[in-house]
């Protein structure tokens, strides 16, 4: 767009360019419109520093730049816009001090510098503004500025400030008394810093607070009732993830009529909050890991028409759920996960608003078919339904042509048994599906094929049985995370699934799976590279942000692990248990970015390959009772990440390279096998065989020591009873015995009485 002839208006008061897809520097047809008071070049693609000719425009009163691509600092001759009250530099890429001049701009009565890495400690940032600015100023948003220290008392200069916005820092320490003292606050968000102390009762005197964002800092102590006694006007209150305990009464009503309650992680428990009854337009609830352990009320559900979002999740609630609520603005996110709930699901109705219906971890009972199928005779817009470790029992119904949008499908930990319904292949826009441990047998649908967004399938610890579909190779080609691990499956590994270039978890593990390992691994891409890309890892907009949606439990290192979070950091190939037998095919080495293979209990015969080395990511190697043979390869000396390793019982032969990794293991690790040197027994000079003679000889010695001490109670116990036996037994015996005794004496007296 052409607008040079703006230039022309020399008298122009007022610019407005919002939106208008500039690029490059600042116009220059700017420079000589110095009449401006107000200019506006919000949401461009502007990519220059500030120009030194903008801070001579001393008329200018509202500067806004927001939303572009500025970099460098901010001019210490910005002191010369002594005119301004307004100033928004906002998102853009601006970085450097604040310069000590803007405490000369004594008409500002807004501050907007936001995502600027200013890289200073709060207490500067409020002695600059303190000055003849202060007490105009009304609105500062400095979050995410990379601001660190304490909040000093020069806040409390601050007193017409409405909106207060330091969210999203590293600022540290108590809040400073004076900070309670701003009473026309409005806006207070201190949100993700790290904040320590607890919450003075002085709090109640900010009573013309609407919107309070705490969360996410190191808060700590008691918040009772007197912290909102003043509190009329308060509609959003975020203060989770703090050490915060919630002491009220049980009959106490709120003096407000609040929108937004987050208090996830407060100790409010052991009772369920029955002042919430009196909050009629709750939208947004989170009372999750608040230790409850109680029954929910009947009058919770009914509580507000407006409910959005509601997180229970993490207590110990009990009871029964009849239904879920619906209507136009109802439920968008529903997580009772982790709690004590029972009885059968609930009844969920058609045209059904909630994205996310979260139930997992409870001791909900029965059949399936109620919830899912029960009088929907529309579709359900859920896109998350997990209903994982619970004990439902039954088939899992063939009516999923009604979940059309649903994305995510945790059925796992169940005891669901029969097959998998074929409807579940009209899901098209399902990415995860895990039935993991469950009973269910026969064979994979074919159907599934149609699914082509799957991201991640586990359908472990079953009784599927037949061979495992090449389809999944060829139709399902965005496949990161497969796990059929412990089942019946039969036949060979398909080729096919080399296809999948982005796998990066394969388990195959405890089936009945023959012939060789595929030649093709090397085509896992996804395995090849070390680094995870979060772009993999199914998310969704959970009630606190962004929030992981997949998780799976990984066997590695001889360990069970669950990984939700780092999911897309976990490189994994496990064929172990099986009967597969041939050559461990050279192209698995190429897998350097591969974190755990494990090819134990299995018939492969040959050599460990020589390029095993490569494999620098490898932290967990199991190639225990197989059938391999010759020397442990010396390229296994440089694999530095190697934490976890087991080659008991092959056929493996020689000496254990050298390397501070090798040697650290366990002799169990190589236990089965004709090796040697460190940490087993030394070798012979060649260094090439155990030496079997010096091996003999220890054993030999060692069983003559132990004859040696069998030996001496044997013969005490029989000179013993030689000598003494006939004493005790024969009286003519002991008669002889004595009078020999007595002679002796006599002679040994006759023989001292010469001398």
């Amino acid at each position: 767009m052409d607008v040079g002839w703006v230039s022309n208006l020399k008298s122009l008061v007022f610019l407005d360019l919002v939106g208008n897809d500039f690029h490059g520097p600042i116009p220059d047809f700017l420079r000589n419109m110095t009449s401006l008071r107000h200019l506006d070049l919000s949401s461009n693609y502007l990519n220059s520093s500030i120009p030194d000719w903008l801070y001579s425009f001393s008329s200018l009163q509202v500067l806004r730049l927001p939303s572009n691509q500025l970099h460098g600092d901010i001019s210490s001759a910005i002191g010369n816009l002594t005119s301004l009250n307004e100033l928004d530099l906002s998102r853009n890429e601006l970085q450097g001090k604040l310069p000590r001049s803007m405490g000369k701009l004594c008409k500002l009565r807004s501050i907007n510098l936001s995502g600027m890495r200013l890289n200073q400690d709060i207490s500067r940032i409020l002695e600059i503004l303190s000055g003849c600015s202060s007490p105009r100023l009304e609105s500062l948003d400095l979050a995410s500025c990379q601001l660190s220290g304490q909040l000093s008392d020069q806040v409390g200069h601050f007193k017409n400030l409405t909106s207060l916005y330091l969210s999203n820092n590293s600022i540290s320490g108590p809040i400073p008394i004076p900070f309670w003292q701003l009473k026309n606050l409005k806006e207070l968000c201190l949100d993700d810093n790290s904040i320590s102390g607890p919450i003075s009762i002085s709090l109640g005197q900010l009573a013309n607070l609407e919107r309070l964002y705490i969360f996410n800092n190191l808060l700590e102590g008691v918040v009772s009732e007197r912290h909102f006694a003043n509190h009329t006007k308060l509609k959003y209150f975020y203060g989770s993830g703090n050490s915060l305990v919630l002491r009220a009464n049980p009959n106490w009503v709120p003096p407000f009529q609040i929108l937004d309650l987050d208090l996830g992680s407060w100790q409010i428990g052991p009772s369920f909050p029955l002042w919430l009854r009196s909050q009629k337009h709750l939208e947004y609830l989170d009372i999750s890991n608040s230790r409850i352990s109680d029954v929910i009320p009947r009058w919770f559900w009914g509580l507000s028409t407006q409910f959005r979002d509601v997180n229970l999740s993490r207590n110990q609630i009990s009871g029964q759920i009849p239904y879920l609520p619906n209507g136009p603005n109802i439920f968008t996110f529903v997580d009772l996960s982790f709690n004590n709930f029972s009885g059968p699901l609930p009844q969920i109705s058609m045209g059904s608003n909630q994205y996310m219906i979260d139930l997992s971890n409870n001791y909900f009972s029965g059949s399936l078919f109620h919830f899912l199928c029960y009088q929907l005779n529309g579709t359900i817009t859920t896109s998350f339904l997990g209903i994982a470790n619970n004990l439902l029992s039954g088939e899992i119904p063939d009516c999923w042509i009604k979940w059309q949008s649903l994305q995510v499908l945790r059925l796992d930990g169940n005891r669901f048994t029969g097959k998998i319904p074929s409807s579940m292949g009209t899901l098209s826009e399902l990415q995860s599906l895990n039935l993991h441990n469950n009973k269910l047998h026969g064979e994979i649908p074919l159907s599934l094929k149609n699914c082509t967004n799957l991201v991640a399938i586990n359908l472990g610890k079953n009784e599927l049985n037949g061979n495992i579909p090449r389809w999944l190779g060829q139709d399902l080609s965005n496949l990161i995370i497969l796990i059929l691990r412990s089942n019946k499956f039969g036949g060979n590994i398909p080729d096919h699934l080399c296809a999948l270039s982005s796998l990066q978890i394969l388990d195959l593990a405890e089936n009945n799976l023959f012939g060789s390992m595929p030649r093709c691994m090397s085509n896992f891409s996804g395995m090849v590279r070390g680094n995870g890309s979060r772009d993999n890892i199914i998310e969704y907009r959970g009630l606190n942000g962004p929030s992981t949606l997949e998780s799976a439990s990984i066997v590695t290192k001889d360990q069970l692990l669950v990984y939700d979070k780092t999911l897309n950091l976990v490189r994994l190939v496990d064929f172990s248990c099986n009967n597969l037998s041939g050559e461990i095919p050279k192209e698995v080495t190429s897998l350097q970015g591969l974190q755990t293979l494990n090819l134990s209990r299995n018939h492969l015969t040959g050599k460990i390959p020589e390029s095993i080395g490569s494999m620098k990511s490898l932290e967990s190697l199991d190639l225990s009772q197989n059938q391999l043979s010759s020397s442990i390869p010396e390229s296994m000396s440089s694999m530095t990440f190697l934490s976890h390793l087991n080659l008991s019982f092959n056929n493996l032969t020689g000496i254990i390279p050298t390397s501070s990794q090798l040697q650290g293991f366990n002799e169990s690790c190589y236990a089965g096998n004709h090796l040697c040197g460190s940490p087993l027994k030394g070798c012979r000079g060649s260094g090439k065989e155990p030496d079997v003679r010096n091996e003999a000889q220890e054993i030999s010695k060692g069983q003559e020591i132990n004859w040696f001490y069998i030996s001496m109670p044997l013969g005490f116990v029989t000179g013993f009873w030689c000598v003494l036996g006939p004493l005790v037994i024969s009286k003519r015996w002991r008669i002889l015995y004595f009078r020999f005794l007595e002679a002796m004496w006599w002679k040994v007296c006759d023989f001292a009485g010469k001398f």
